[in-house]
């Protein structure tokens, strides 16, 4: 049995649909909620679902447990409600690493790419344990992935008890079906589909970097089926651990992508490039590349999908069909 959190959502319901296709016993722990986050489970039906709140009686009595894989968390980088987020990302999540200890159960957790912060060359986004004392993260929500990681340093160096694997995934930007429920949050490749496909230039940031074009803006951006193999495949190397980045590895720029979605659709190439919010001001990351040494040094050989091809797998064969979901 596999224990997913947060597997409603975005990336936990993708995997949760692979983990079934591959006839694996899995339970959600997340809320259905009141919008339609289940249709992101109804095509690959778990075999339960236990809301949060009674996490704790649920691991009372669970027997044969593979794994917890934690994806579940308050990830909105706009968040501000600070007790809610520590509650959520750091409490819960040192809760499940000390249960998965004691009961020697593997844990997989998602971390993010927003603790890199302001980070904007590519020898910043190194992953070894040594740089993660040295990052500076700019929001809420990168800073609380970022503590956990820091825990997790120090819980090592006190040679503290560990789950027989731990796993944390730097998670760079992710793409793909099931993403619908996420509201601001949701990928800049929806957003640019939608734009795209209602007759509407594709809108792009401006920006305000001396010597940086508008729409050179780059990101590490990854297909959701990529992010899914990583974890598999740490499921089948189970004398892996460690903190990894989860990217391609590649940064590409925002006209790329909104290139790419024209393409997808098949219409002329227009963007337009509008001032940045105010909000975003001091807190947008001009440049994201994932330092994926480390993960190949371990044994992860699997090509990366390209941008083109993963929106165009996005839009052909979700976005524009019936239904979109996975």
């Amino acid at each position: 049995m596999i224990i997913i959190t947060g597997a409603t959502g975005f990336i936990g319901s993708c995997l949760q649909a692979a983990l079934a296709k591959l006839k694996e016993e899995t339970v959600i722990i997340d809320w259905l909620g009141s919008d339609n986050k289940w249709r992101n489970i109804a095509n690959h039906i778990p075999n339960a679902v236990i809301a949060p709140e009674n996490l704790d009686s649920f691991l009372d009595q669970v027997h044969d447990l593979t794994a917890i894989i934690h994806l579940g968390a308050i990830s909105e980088t706009t968040a501000r409600d600070g007790d809610l987020v520590w509650k959520t990302n750091v409490e819960l999540s040192t809760k499940l690493w000390r249960w998965c200890a004691e009961n020697q159960v593997r844990f997989i957790y998602a971390s993010s790419a927003a603790t890199y912060g302001g980070a904007n060359r590519p020898e910043d986004f190194r992953d070894a344990p040594e740089y993660i004392s040295h990052l500076k993260p700019l929001n809420l929500y990168g800073w609380s992935k970022h503590v956990f990681d820091t825990y997790i340093q120090r819980w090592l160096a006190e040679d503290d008890m560990t789950p027989p694997q731990w796993v944390g995934l730097k998670f760079f930007n992710v793409y793909g079906p099931n993403e619908y429920h996420k509201g601001k949050m949701i990928s800049v490749v929806k957003v640019k589909f939608d734009e795209v496909n209602q007759g509407k230039p594709a809108r792009l940031f401006r920006s305000d970097q001396k010597g940086l074009a508008d729409g050179m803006q780059a990101r590490d951006f990854i297909w959701v089926g990529d992010v899914v193999d990583v974890i598999l495949w740490f499921l089948e190397n189970p004398k892996v651990s460690g903190i990894y980045n989860c990217g391609t590895g590649k940064a590409r720029t925002y006209l790329d992508l909104a290139h790419a979605v024209c393409d997808a659709l098949n219409v002329q190439r227009q963007v337009d490039f509008i001032d940045m919010p105010a909000s975003l001001i001091g807190q947008y990351q001009y440049f994201t590349q994932a330092d994926m040494t480390r993960l190949r040094q371990a044994g992860y050989t699997k090509e990366f999908t390209s941008l083109e091809e993963g929106v165009g797998q996005y839009i052909q064969d979700y976005l524009v069909k019936s239904d979109p979901y996975l």
